[in-house]
């Protein structure tokens, strides 16, 4: 029976993060106000664990703000088919596992961009789960216009909130950013969300944190396979349940040149600009189970590969592609962890780019 392959978008399969990148081309400023905001959906989510909020919930923060510069539909649907960047023979692997597995896409982003994506990949848009939105529907007045503008420039000019490692609570953040993360809940949660712009932050749900997890629950029932035979893949704080979900029962959970985050709730590690280690991991987990699987990757070297039951064909391709170091694959343990969710972070930006690997 086939297994199922669900992976997160952006980072697995893309370069963008696509709602930096329209918040950028449509706002003034916008690559930091979407960068403040950005952390300001990590402190809520993953510190102060605000009701009803969860990881990824930017998207809906920043839509007042597109909407006021301009932002409509059909631009979105334009830019983010002009903006979009794979990661390297992504096409060849998701082709590949959906001739071995029943294969997903489970995103945060828009779903102007997945759209883009799916027509570009040849990907069935009806085997994607993401973040709708119809912007057009919404209205603005000039007067509220103005007030959101004046809070977009406000917001911009924050600084960009650290987290320190060990915070539990909003005194173990210094002061500066005591301040931040309050004028921004002002801002958010009293401002805007009384304007009639406010709406929008009920009426857009983001595919995060646990729309993420309930995605992977919905695939087992559509395609019917149990947890234990799914493998996802990931990269940020918006995958960590779905992560947790898979690996409490059994499944495969792949940090694909993931953060902090990603890396602390995965069970594999990988650093690569090229997909073609996942369609390994992929082939291996869909023919001969987890353990097999965990066994490739804990002796992950050209020698043993070879010797391994992994495909040829991708291996004859993996050694064309890397005659000299295989990109790092490695299993996550308690004693790793850390340096491996800082090397991953680090390569992450090499691949992605500064501005958007240091998001969450």
């Amino acid at each position: 029976m086939k297994k199922a392959f669900i992976s997160d978008c952006e980072g697995p399969i893309s370069k963008n993060d696509n709602a930096f990148e329209v918040t950028s081309h449509f706002v003034p400023n916008g690559d930091r106000l979407f960068t403040v905001i950005s952390r300001y959906d990590d402190v809520l989510a993953d510190i102060l664990k605000k009701p009803g909020y969860k990881a990824g919930d930017t998207l809906r923060l920043i839509i007042p703000f597109l909407k006021t510069y301009g932002a409509t539909d059909r631009k979105m649907r334009e830019f983010s088919a002009q903006s979009l960047v794979l990661i390297q023979c992504v096409k060849d692997t998701l082709q590949y596992t959906r001739n071995i597995a029943h294969t997903f896409i489970v995103s945060t982003s828009y779903e102007h961009y997945i759209r883009a994506l799916c027509q570009t990949l040849n990907f069935p848009y009806e085997n994607t789960y993401c973040t709708r939105l119809s912007i057009d529907k919404y209205r603005i007045t000039e007067e509220e216009k103005n007030k959101l503008k004046e809070l977009a420039k406000e917001i911009s000019q924050m600084p960009v909130i650290e987290i320190p490692s060990e915070a539990k609570s909003l005194n173990d953040f210094s002061e500066k950013h005591r301040k931040t993360i309050q004028r921004l809940g002002e801002i958010f949660w009293k401002e805007i969300a009384n304007m009639e712009s406010g709406k929008i932050f009920h009426e857009v749900n983001p595919i995060g944190g646990r729309e993420k997890a309930d995605a992977v629950k919905d695939v087992t029932e559509r395609v019917g396979v149990d947890l234990a035979d799914v493998m996802y893949v990931g990269d940020s704080i918006t995958d960590v349940e779905a992560f947790r979900l898979v690996k409490e029962n059994d499944g495969l959970a792949v940090s694909f040149n993931g953060n902090q985050y990603a890396v602390r709730n995965a069970e594999i590690a990988v650093l690569s600009e090229n997909s073609i280690v996942t369609s390994i991991i992929a082939d291996v987990f869909c023919r001969l189970g987890k353990q097999e699987t965990i066994s490739i990757v804990e002796d992950w070297n050209r020698e043993a590969l070879k010797k391994s039951l992994a495909s040829p064909v991708l291996l004859e391709r993996l050694f064309e592609l890397y005659p000299k170091e295989l990109p790092k694959v490695k299993i996550i343990t308690s004693e790793n962890m850390e340096v491996l969710a800082k090397e991953s972070s680090e390569f992450r930006k090499k691949v992605r780019g500064e501005a958007i690997g240091r998001l969450g």
